[in-house]
């Protein structure tokens, strides 16, 4: 770890009552006696004390200055947050003076990155920190305050506990193979104990799959044939005049995007171009576009005129989106609805959406992904390296079940292992932790 001292601005560079400057490293206690009248050199850690900040014994501002001394500070080293008044010139400047004198302006992440090399933090808490910074909703709050008070952590650690246990059993086998039978052993104890940490693994993946839901908000995309209301539906749904609406076909000509809130679900929403041939190279383009978002989407709102018959363009849209997480919306009922088709009637024009909003409330029950299942994985790093985990620990179970030697079996376990050590950052490389705290915001 470093020595130098770093520093940033740990609150918004707006106008404010007050402003934080925080700084780490060591003897950055001392570092910042030097330019700052009040007595902290004796204080004990976490006081809070009184007095000026001086450049060349001219009054810079009136401030308040923690100090936080020894190894359980958040970074692990010495730290001093300064309380200025909230001016963007006045911080700017408490900055720059500590710049002057010696210390370094803090990267991306970097004090959340100090306390995981100092051991303060795994890399899922860390991992939790950023998340509960940019929660859009008290659900991926929820989940990111269990990540920093260590939740993660504990059930990962669960699982080394139960994996650790099979890999003692074969290598106390493999050493005095004169104590145990091993066809005996992997029958009775070995496969069974597995068979039981791999139900786990998979109910975890299982449940962390949709994870992104909670944190980045539902992929939404509205399709349709020309003039059916895409448009107006989008409007009606951000509560703004976002997308152009007119009675003339093919006014949409590319993506339009807007996210909504609907308590605590987030939805991206994306009104796409009218879907219907064309030789218009400009629409056509906007219409192949329209097509691959189609997939890619965790929502899709097909919208049909509902005061006129389906056409073969409805007909096809129907059928290309059938295997999506699809609700068909009837819109202009306020025109009569003139077709048997089930699905939710609205009318956009008229802002008349609320059983649409009902349904997709119903369809998305956020609750269920954090309270149906305590352990959740935070993203898609280790949701990835548990399945790692899982799939070696599954070659392991395919070599108990063909009577494989133990020493090759016990080698797809110790693959296992690591790759839980990773989703904890126990042997993160240098270049994945540099790429994951350019993520965190300057300051944290």
């Amino acid at each position: 770890m470093n020595d130098d001292i770093i520093v940033a601005i740990a609150t918004s560079r707006l106008e404010a009552a007050i402003s934080i400057i925080r700084l780490s490293g060591k003897d950055c206690i001392a570092f910042v006696q030097s330019f700052f009248t009040g007595k902290i050199m004796d204080k004990d850690s976490h006081t809070i004390t009184y007095g000026y900040i001086k450049d060349n014994q001219k009054k810079i501002d009136e401030v308040l200055v923690n100090i936080y001394r020894g190894q359980k500070t958040f970074t692990g080293e010495e730290m001093v947050e300064i309380n200025c008044h909230g001016g963007v010139f006045i911080t700017q400047k408490v900055l720059n003076l500590c710049l002057k004198k010696g210390a370094r302006m803090a990267e991306h992440g970097e004090f959340s990155k100090r306390a995981f090399l100092n051991g303060r933090i795994d890399l899922s808490q860390a991992e939790a920190i950023s998340d509960l910074i940019t929660a859009k909703n008290d659900y991926a709050t929820e989940l990111a305050l269990k990540g920093i008070q260590g939740h993660i952590s504990h059930f990962i650690e669960d699982l080394r506990e139960d994996l650790i246990q099979i890999i003692t059993q074969i290598e106390v086998n493999i050493d005095y193979p004169e104590y145990d039978d091993i066809e005996e052993l992997t029958a009775d104890t070995l496969l069974p104990k597995s068979e039981t940490l791999q139900k786990k693994m998979n109910r975890i993946i299982e449940s962390s799959q949709n994870v992104h839901l909670l944190k980045d908000g539902i992929s939404t995309v509205i399709i349709g044939k020309p003039n059916v209301g895409k448009s107006s539906l989008l409007n009606a749904l951000l509560n703004e005049d976002k997308a152009i609406v007119t009675d003339i076909a093919g006014t949409t000509r590319d993506v339009v995007e807007g996210t909504i809130r609907l308590d605590n679900i987030v939805l991206n929403m994306i009104d796409t171009a009218g879907i219907h041939e064309t030789e218009d190279i400009v629409e056509n383009i906007g219409v192949t576009k329209s097509k691959e978002l189609i997939h890619k989407a965790d929502l899709v709102l097909l919208v049909l005129d509902g005061s006129s018959e389906l056409t073969k363009e409805d007909y096809e849209l129907i059928e290309l989106s059938q295997d999506t997480n699809r609700i068909i919306v009837i819109n202009k009922k306020d025109q009569g609805i003139h077709q048997s088709i089930e699905g939710i009637a609205i009318s956009a024009r008229d802002n008349e959406i609320e059983p649409l909003i009902d349904e997709i409330k119903t369809m998305f029950e956020m609750g269920k992904i954090t309270s149906g299942q305590e352990d959740i994985l935070a993203n898609a790093r280790q949701i990835q390296l548990l399945e790692k985990a899982n799939q070696s620990l599954n070659n392991a179970i395919e070599a108990m079940k063909n009577q494989i030697p133990t020493d090759l079996i016990v080698t797809d376990l110790y693959d296992s292992w690591e790759n839980l050590k990773e989703i904890l950052g126990e042997r993160a490389k240098e270049d994945l932790l540099d790429e994951l705290f350019k993520r965190f915001c300057i300051g944290k």
